[in-house]
């Protein structure tokens, strides 16, 4: 069963963009609608663009508990409250044999509401961030695609975009103080200044798809994440449930592994990877079929440099990590918050230098690569992280810390040097 591509929903105005801008974002997604939202709230002029429809497809649907804060200083927690979107109370890991781990459930190291949180179709919660970011004063264009970002010199100083297809189509510069490029992993900006670099040791490809009436838990393990080993640990599966009875069901593994050696159509991968997964297979052996299944390749990356005279980069259009550990949205979503702040200091101190823009950035990669080395944790077939944990429980509240999200706590990531000596691949 796929999940149901939505219809298209222009949101644009009829009226021409102003000549001018405080700040134009490159791109709706969760980063770009955060940073508009927080920024025009602030007061300061904001054009957000978009060249996809609203609602749009997007993979990447759980959300893990400190997003909340965000989520807060968004307002949007009552309306997160009163949507139909599963409530996650925890994650859930199944080794390759069909071993089932305790579920971890977030309320149990955290009394607060934040502990709780949400399992989302993209479409959906996408279009409700790009609705508040109007709502708060942003000026959002979608289907404006930019065609190109303008400089002087080394600085940025506005964008080329093009409004409408076809013979209808207009093209229009358009000037603002910073350029914010939040394109997602099409990482607009970064590719044409060749900032962007893989990673070299978390090349990895997935193959994922929608299922309807695949089994699930009850009462309050129905949300839960399911994180499923396959068999040699070559590959893990994610087991996300949606609305309407969907579940978001992926394989990750190694880019040669998973596409190497002639081995098919991505349909044809997934169930020989689901062949080597006990504890998915009976999750899924009453579900409708899906009738398409989509790849990615190429995963992680990271940009050289995050910030320019008068332009930076947030979200997945700075870095990308593995999902397994679900950071997506809530690192998107916490570098558009930090970064609006950024900016609108910068502006108040009329200093648009790489330093200013872009003070943020160094917190926030030292949290990113609190995640990585976790996720590289993961990928090490002979680490296992109970076994760890009775030699060193002193770190039992990192490793609760970083999977609830909260990586930019200080000496959070102190744990990891005490996993060296069983790490080594970890750089």
């Amino acid at each position: 069963m796929d999940m149901p591509a939505p219809e298209s929903n222009i949101l644009d105005n009829l009226e021409a963009p102003a000549a001018a801008y405080d700040a134009i974002v490159i791109g709706a997604g969760p980063a770009g609608s955060s940073f508009a939202a927080l920024f025009a709230e602030q007061g300061h002029s904001v054009l957000l663009l978009e060249r996809a429809p609203f609602p749009r497809f997007h993979v990447g649907e759980s959300l893990i508990p400190e997003t909340y804060w965000a989520l807060e200083r968004l307002g949007l927690i009552e309306k997160m409250k009163a949507s139909e979107f599963p409530r996650k109370y925890s994650v859930q890991f199944i080794s390759g044999d069909g071993r089932e781990s305790s579920p971890f459930y977030f309320d149990e190291y955290n009394d607060h509401e934040s502990a709780i949180t949400w399992q989302v179709v993209r479409s959906e919660f996408d279009q409700l961030l790009v609705d508040n970011a109007r709502e708060k004063g942003a000026d959002v264009r979608i289907g404006g695609q930019v065609l190109d970002v303008l400089f002087d010199g080394d600085r940025a100083t506005g964008v080329k975009v093009r409004f409408g297809k076809g013979d209808e189509a207009t093209t229009q510069e358009i000037a603002s103080k910073v350029i914010v490029d939040a394109s997602g992993q099409t990482a607009f900006l970064a590719s044409r200044l060749k900032l962007k670099e893989p990673d070299p040791q978390l090349q990895k490809g997935t193959v994922w798809s929608y299922f309807k009436g695949a089994r699930r838990g009850e009462g309050r393990d129905e949300g839960a994440t399911l994180i499923l080993s396959t068999e040699g640990k070559k590959s893990w599966f994610w087991y996300i449930p949606l609305t309407d009875d969907i579940v978001s069901v992926g394989c990750t593994g190694e880019m040669d592994y998973m596409f190497g050696n002639k081995r098919g159509t991505p349909e044809e991968i997934f169930k020989d990877e689901l062949s080597r997964c006990v504890g998915l297979q009976s999750r899924l052996d009453c579900a409708e079929w899906p009738t398409e299944f989509r790849t990615t390749k190429d995963f992680s990356y990271k940009s050289t440099q995050g910030a320019g005279p008068g332009w930076m980069l947030i979200g997945d259009a700075y870095s990308f990590i593995d999902p397994v550990y679900s950071s997506g949205v809530f690192l998107a979503m916490h570098s558009g918050m930090v970064a609006a702040d950024a900016v609108h200091e910068a502006l108040q101190a009329n200093d648009l230098s790489p330093e200013r823009l872009g003070a943020w950035q160094a917190d926030y990669r030292k949290g990113v690569e609190n995640f990585r080395k976790l996720v590289l944790a993961f990928y090490t077939p002979e680490f296992r992280f109970g076994e760890f944990l009775k030699v060193h429980p002193q770190y039992h509240s990192n490793l609760v810390d970083i999977l609830i999200g909260d990586v930019f706590k200080p000496n959070v990531g102190e744990m990891f040097e005490a996993m060296d000596k069983y790490l080594p691949a970890i750089k």
